[in-house]
């Protein structure tokens, strides 16, 4: 009995003593084949990023130092080397390329600040609206997302149409049905084009904000509000204390991405305009093009376009850095 009790033993230990290393054998290509399946499935998108972003992105900064014209552009690698001569020239604020720059610079912010303020504002409010369940809601949503779902150029070249002089849809309602102008005004040219190009933007952004804020407000919880009733706050008083607090994260993505997407708006002006964009709507974005495809000097319109490059990083940076300081005082 004892003799059999010690073999018993002695193969539980053995079979015990075995059974780690047997099973760290053939875990190890199964551990190494977890960890590079996400670089496996990440690889096509790496490969399309190098090629679409980041190799042209290369070629553009190259070009910012060269003197690059529609004389050497057939051959560019060949080009005469400028140094910081493009970059002098388009920070230059008392020569015409420089003025022309900071002018289009001004627009371009004035014109984020205000879409951006108005996208967020109108599509905040509709979801905040929309949350409550009633009749229609589903289908208000749709009818909602309509301008977000349409083609950019399809969209713009509508509201080109629209803003006619003479045959627009604008005109007719605002001279002809209502009486607010005293005769018909010119929406694509003059001081109009920039409430024309502001306008369109929030029309086909306001969507984006409403969507993300709708998703948003299904991670509060109801109770909150209904606590909030029982203590006697009312619609706006929860809106303020809850709604607003609780989408700061969701907000604070908002802003950033549709602060990007409009600064950077080439579609709406091009559109909207054609090549030569008015004065008053004479964003970056297009101002950048003209310069360089219109004039072809393309050394002075790449050191352009990494300039507006370096900006965006700078603020984005900053965002990014006072939201998550924001976020860690508001976490102790």
């Amino acid at each position: 009995m004892t003799t059999t009790t010690a073999i018993a033993k002695a193969d539980r230990r053995t079979v015990s003593g075995s059974t780690p290393g047997a099973a760290r054998g053939p875990r190890r290509p199964g551990r190494i084949r977890r960890i590079g399946l996400p670089y496996l499935l990440l690889l096509p998108a790496l490969v399309l990023e190098l090629l679409v972003h980041l190799v042209p992105m290369v070629m553009g900064i190259l070009m910012s130092f060269k003197a690059l014209t529609r004389f050497s552009i057939r051959d560019w690698s060949a080009a005469p080397w400028s140094g910081w001569d493009n970059y002098k020239i388009s920070v230059d604020i008392n020569a015409p390329a420089g003025e022309a720059l900071l002018h289009s610079f001004w627009v371009t912010c004035g014109f984020t600040v205000l879409s951006v303020g108005l996208c967020w504002l109108l599509g905040t409010a509709t979801a905040i609206f929309l949350q409550d369940t009633f009749r229609g809601r589903g289908v208000l949503r749709t009818l909602f997302l309509v301008p977000y779902a349409l083609p950019v150029y399809t969209a713009v070249i509508t509201w080109a149409f629209m803003f006619q002089h003479d045959n627009g849809l604008v005109n007719h309602v605002l001279h002809d049905q209502l009486g607010l102008t005293d005769k018909p005004s010119f929406w694509l040219i003059g001081d109009n084009s920039f409430i024309a190009l502001l306008t369109v933007s929030v029309w086909k952004g306001w969507p984006f904000a409403f969507l993300v804020v709708m998703a948003g407000l299904q991670n509060i919880p109801k109770e909150l509000y209904e606590a909030a009733a029982l203590d006697g706050a009312g619609m706006w008083q929860q809106i303020r204390r809850i709604t607003l607090p609780s989408l700061r994260p969701v907000n604070q993505v908002l802003v950033l991405v549709l602060f990007l997407w409009t600064f950077n708006d080439f579609n709406t002006p091009y559109v909207l305009f054609g090549k030569a964009a008015p004065e008053a709507a004479d964003l970056i974005s297009i101002h950048v093009y003209q310069t360089t495809f219109a004039t072809w000097n393309f050394g002075t319109g790449s050191a352009m376009s990494v300039l507006l490059l370096l900006f965006l990083l700078v603020v984005t940076g900053l965002y990014l850095l006072l939201t998550s300081r924001r976020r860690k005082t508001a976490d102790v």
